[in-house]
């Protein structure tokens, strides 16, 4: 998500806080990036695994999966807003581009869930069965089709989001966990957990037949799993949680151009806004690490909760 926001400061004139969600902790690690120290750890419902700004930028809102709860919370003063209950087994979140529809994956139930967004409240319009273990959530630029992944059944399954319905599945490698639309909107990106790579696959909306098909692999390393975009138009980060690695895929010629460390099992990632610093959640480790792209090395830690998992801050690059 690009957004004039990106770079504003927070409170006071400080930079904003990097957010790390502790899944197994039920909170939330507030790291201060000027002195690279946890200086909250607010508390949550259960599992929390993801979490996206909203689209007046006011609240992030984290997604608490088996507590069935979004945690509102300032981007900028890390003062938790308001909590919303009775969201169903929210695993992987998003908004749709136009800003008009909030999607959730329940991962442990299998389903995705529509709901209008009134600028304040989520209202459930539409559950819909998807197969096993729906994991990660990708939209068009166009808010047509929402795309997930079936972390357990190797699929990918397209939902049209006008009707609310679902289109096609296809069949994908081992463990698709996290997706991404490449910036033209001709191909999606799936990192494959339980293999060595991303699998990539041309979409045509206007095709007959299935419009999606699988185009080839990218091997980066064992346990491809989440992805990040670096902000410049062109390239695309995925962490390769087995191999305790991040690689850089050049999105137009489909192959990798270079490699980071990440140790601890990488998960998500978030990218500073000179595009030189990754953030990332080292997830078996319990720390925030911050990676150095110019000098390939890993330059701090951070002690966070137990299994971190989502990273974000105010003061990103473009998505």
């Amino acid at each position: 998500m690009a957004t004039a926001a990106a770079t504003a400061p927070a409170a006071g004139g400080k930079p904003p806080p990097v957010f790390v969600l502790n899944s197994l902790d039920a909170t939330i690690s507030v790291v201060d990036p000027a002195t690279w120290t946890e200086t909250a750890r607010l508390p949550t419902g259960k599992e929390p695994h993801h979490l996206y700004l909203t689209p007046d930028e006011k609240s992030i809102i984290v997604a608490n999966a088996t507590g069935d709860t979004l945690t509102f919370v300032d981007p900028r003063t890390a003062v938790i807003q308001r909590t919303v209950r009775d969201i169903v087994d929210p695993y992987h979140l998003r908004f749709s581009p136009d800003m008009k529809w909030f999607i959730t994956a329940a991962n442990r139930l299998n389903h995705v869930d529509i709901y209008r967004w009134d600028g304040s409240n989520p209202q459930l319009v539409q559950r819909i069965p998807t197969g096993k273990t729906p994991s990660h959530l990708w939209i068009d630029a166009k808010s047509t089709t929402i795309y997930s992944t079936m972390q357990d059944s190797d699929e990918l399954v397209a939902i049209d989001l006008h009707t609310q319905k679902l289109l096609w599945r296809v069949p994908t490698g081992s463990m698709p966990a996290d997706l991404y639309g490449s910036p033209d909107g001709k191909f999606i990106f799936i990192g494959l957990t339980g293999s060595d790579g991303v699998e990539v696959f041309s979409i045509n909306p206007a095709a007959t037949a299935t419009p999606a098909k699988r185009v080839g692999q990218i091997p980066t390393a064992k346990g491809a799993h989440a992805f990040r975009a670096l902000g410049d138009g062109r390239h695309l980060l995925v962490s390769n949680r087995v191999a305790n690695t991040i690689s850089k895929i050049d999105m137009t010629t489909h192959t990798v151009v270079d490699n980071y460390p990440a140790p601890g099992g990488p998960d998500c990632m978030d990218v500073t806004t000179d595009l030189r610093y990754i953030y990332l959640s080292s997830r078996w480790a319990r720390k925030l690490s911050v990676i150095d792209m110019v000098e390939k090395k890993v330059i701090r830690q951070v002690n966070v909760g137990k299994s971190p998992h989502g990273v974000w801050t105010l003061a990103h690059s473009p998505r």
